[in-house]
């Protein structure tokens, strides 16, 4: 049996990493484009400023315009191009961040630094495109994960505390939906796109079930510090759970049905205000029924998700009317061919799916 994991090659996160961001950059010359919104690029300022100054390199602005859109990035490779950039930094957000994969594109060294801890996507060798006007174009996949992925955890806990709800969120299924393509030895992301016969390995399996206990744990702990702008052994915890744990459990343990439920919501327009891992923790719960786990497992999910302010139903994500034609048009999205939830150990349906749905939104809202 053919087993893959995958990773990138340096991962450092304390308070103040961003005074070493030069330190990195010199590994592979002396310049970086810096693909960076505005307004993110100001709030760390101070920190970009020493760490040029300190390691001798240069930081190119890139003007980045908000979106990973095919446009941008052909934009910024010739910006780097002309500057004879020798690194691509992301910082940001994930859009920041994708654009930056995109424009390095495996052939430049690509240096990523989230400034929230919202979604696993920073150590990840895939990207989504979406068009100059923010709708979803397409994915992206690159034959490496980044280089250097530095978290300052100082900038996270400056952040809203709903980015890094939303990242718990995330994280959240990652044990249940590895654990599921385990049983069904399903092909993961790590294997390689056009290759149908890696499933995951043992490590990937064990990285997301510390995960979701490390949720448990300090979930609570990390959010009261992040409301209080601390960095405390609690927050440092989730943001590893959320972008380091959650990151290689995802991409060499698997997707399953979370993920997939969480894109068949998005055809809800009352959906789309709310976060990813907000969208997916619902869809975590959809997983669990589908599969009917233990009821003990459900009602712990559920309450941890309630504990940190996560939906637990529907409602909690603006669809109020939750008519049978809406979750049947979310069924038949999640159960698109090519779709993860066809990594479950079972033949999923639709009307398993809209059941499902329909089931976790009753135990929710009741919870």
């Amino acid at each position: 049996m053919r087993k893959a994991f995958i990773s990138p090659v340096k991962y450092i996160q304390c308070e103040g990493a961003l005074r070493d961001l030069g330190a990195y950059v010199k590994l592979y010359g002396k310049s970086a484009l810096l693909i960076a919104h505005r307004d993110d690029a100001a709030r760390v300022k101070e920190a970009l400023d020493f760490t040029a100054k300190e390691y001798g390199i240069a930081f190119v602005a890139s003007d980045f315009g908000g979106e990973c859109s095919r446009q941008e990035i052909a934009r910024l490779k010739e910006k780097a191009a002309q500057a004879n950039c020798d690194a691509v930094i992301g910082l940001g957000g994930g859009k920041a961040i994708d654009t930056a994969k995109c424009v390095a594109d495996s052939v430049k060294p690509v240096i990523i630094c989230p400034t929230i801890a919202a979604t696993d996507a920073p150590t990840s060798s895939s990207a989504v495109l979406y068009t100059p006007e923010g709708a979803f174009d397409d994915y992206a996949y690159f034959v490496s994960n980044p280089n250097v992925v530095l978290v300052d955890t100082a900038v996270v806990a400056q952040a809203p505390a709903r980015f890094l709800v939303s990242g718990m969120g995330d994280a959240l299924s990652t044990w249940f939906e590895a654990r599921s393509c385990m049983r069904s030895f399903a092909r993961v992301n790590a294997s390689g796109h056009g290759r149908p016969d890696a499933c995951g390995t043992r490590a990937a399996l064990a990285l997301a079930e510390l995960c979701y206990n490390t949720l448990l744990e300090d979930g609570v702990k990390a959010k009261l510090s992040c409301e209080a702008k601390s960095v405390t052994p609690a927050l440092e915890n989730i943001v590893e759970a959320n972008i380091l744990l959650s990151g290689l459990g995802f991409e060499s343990g698997g997707l399953a049905a979370a993920h997939a439920v969480h894109n068949g919501l998005t055809v809800l327009e009352e959906t789309h205000k709310f976060y990813h891992g907000e969208k997916v923790a619902f869809g975590t719960i959809v997983h669990l029924v589908l599969e009917n786990a233990p009821t003990a497992e459900l009602h712990e999910v559920i309450a941890f998700c309630k504990s940190v302010g996560l939906p637990v139903c529907l409602a909690d994500l603006g669809v109020t009317e939750a008519s049978k034609e809406k979750i049947a048009a979310v069924a038949k999205a999640a159960c698109a061919p090519g779709e993860s939830i066809h990594n479950m150990p079972f033949p999923v349906t639709e009307a398993a799916v809209c059941a499902a749905i329909l089931a976790a939104d009753k135990i929710g809202s009741r919870a």
